[in-house]
């Protein structure tokens, strides 16, 4: 039952919750003022009636004040907004970063939530002072336990209700989590297969301001929803991240990449092609639909991403900004190219009839499925082993065409909206030495035409 105690123009609800730990009563209180003229009669009843209200949401857990704790709103916000409202990846991005904020800032309330808490907590990140418990490495020996015990991959991820890239992680060595750990454990009936992991390593300030950026967001959530007054991230600053300088292949390079795609399926010759040619991001390659392409305009649609998330799968999205739906000009000869490769594809989809899933990509997987961008990632690494080519990565690419649009003297526009950045400010930041060298050539033929020897010769 409501308690209501008038406090000045304002009346004080009060409502217990139960008990704590300690046998103490819990109690949740708001503050709710009449409106301007009122009348005494109209008070009591909105009164009457916020006080009803107040006391269902108390009773059902959806009242939030300052006195739950940090971990208490992350569990609430993960389900009210972000599982809700973030993209697949931004979402599985934040859980991966959410548990070492939990474990060194959870158990504080949110009314007690200091920027001093916070700043030592970015001190540590980067000290290398933080435990990491959180997180089990798998032993050597677990793959042969798990078939001497008859288990597949994929039979140990069913038995153990855990997916099949989990699974996948475990036998190459890759940190997992404490609930995956438990549940494999349990399964295979030993404990001594995983190893804690003790400190982290000193984070670099890029890392420290993505947890500056999930921290805030989440908080910022909390000062939305009149949890706390103000978001105590504000007055924090984390570490200035310099933008890095992106590593690009030179134009001989690019030719011997080109020449060693002679001897490669017809497929990722046309990928590694298509990036060149129009800067696209890996994601949205593998979002790629045959209707996304106007063959006579030489139109190229970008709509959609492909991503994988350990709890998604292989999912399609939309794509990674507002910008980055866009339309592109492709030449001539890369529609050629892909007119060739559709001929192929349609060869390979006869010959494998029912088996093929015609999901309508571009650039699908062996069986006409959506392609796992983490597959082209590691075809494009093997590719670079096999022909000992210059070490690089599939972004690498994309960063290649971009400089040599710059370098073409393109506008840092038009590049910047080729390759979908959400500003062109990212553009600017991203490829400076580029910029700085196409001024330098700029230069260089203002001096040619402007001497006084070409004034003479004039």
């Amino acid at each position: 039952m409501a308690t209501i105690q008038k406090r000045g123009s304002s009346y004080r609800i009060t409502v217990s919750s139960g008990y704590d730990i300690e046998g103490r009563q819990i109690r949740k209180s708001k503050t709710w003022k009449p409106a301007e003229k009122m009348t005494k009669r109209q008070i009591e009843k909105e009164l009457q009636k916020q006080a009803a209200l107040f006391e269902r949401q108390v009773e059902t857990g959806q009242f939030l004040d300052g006195s739950i704790t940090l971990a208490e709103f992350i569990e609430r916000w993960l389900k009210d907004y972000a599982n809700k409202q973030l993209k697949a990846k931004s979402l599985s991005g934040y859980k991966d970063l959410l548990p070492i904020i939990i474990q060194e800032l959870g158990h504080i309330k949110l009314a007690k939530l200091q920027p001093h808490h916070i700043q030592a907590f970015y001190n540590n990140l980067a000290d290398g002072k933080m435990r990491r418990d959180i997180k089990y490495r798998p032993l050597k020996e677990l793959r042969e336990i798990a078939k001497s015990q008859g288990f597949t991959q994929k039979t140990l991820a069913e038995a153990a209700g855990v997916s099949l890239q989990c699974v996948r992680s475990c036998y190459s060595g890759k940190n997992v989590s404490k609930e995956t750990f438990c549940k494999i454990s349990a399964i295979l009936g030993k404990n001594n297969l995983f190893e804690p992991i003790g400190h982290l390593d000193k984070l670099s300030d890029s890392t420290i301001s993505k947890y500056h950026r999930v921290l805030s967001s989440i908080l910022t959530t909390a000062v939305q929803w009149q949890v706390m007054p103000s978001n105590p991230c504000s007055r924090v600053k984390p570490p200035r991240v310099k933008y890095k300088e992106a590593d690009v292949l030179d134009e001989e390079q690019v030719q011997t990449v080109i020449n060693s795609l002679n001897s490669e399926p017809l497929k990722y010759k046309a990928i590694i092609m298509l990036i060149l040619y129009s800067g696209l991001r890996r994601a949205e390659v593998c979002g790629l639909n045959w209707e996304d392409i106007n063959f006579e305009n030489n139109i190229l649609h970008v709509k959609r991403n492909v991503i994988y998330t350990p709890a998604t799968g292989v999912i399609e999205d939309t794509t990674k900004t507002k910008q980055s739906t866009r339309v592109l000009n492709i030449p001539p000869e890369m529609v050629r190219l892909l007119k060739k490769y559709r001929n192929e594809q349609l060869e390979q989809r006869l010959s494998l009839g029912s088996i093929w899933e015609n999901s309508g990509k571009v650039f699908p997987n062996d069986k006409g499925g959506i392609m796992n961008p983490d597959s082209l990632s590691r075809w494009y690494n093997n590719f670079v082993k096999r022909h000992d080519l210059p070490k690089s990565h599939l972004h690498t690419l994309r960063h290649t065409s971009a400089t040599l649009l710059i370098a073409g003297g393109v506008d840092i526009a038009t590049v910047s909206k080729r390759l979908g950045h959400a500003s062109k400010t990212t553009t600017l930041n991203i490829y400076t030495h580029a910029i700085q060298s196409a001024d330098a050539i700029a230069a260089e033929k203002l001096q040619n035409m402007l001497s006084p020897s070409k004034r003479l010769r004039s």
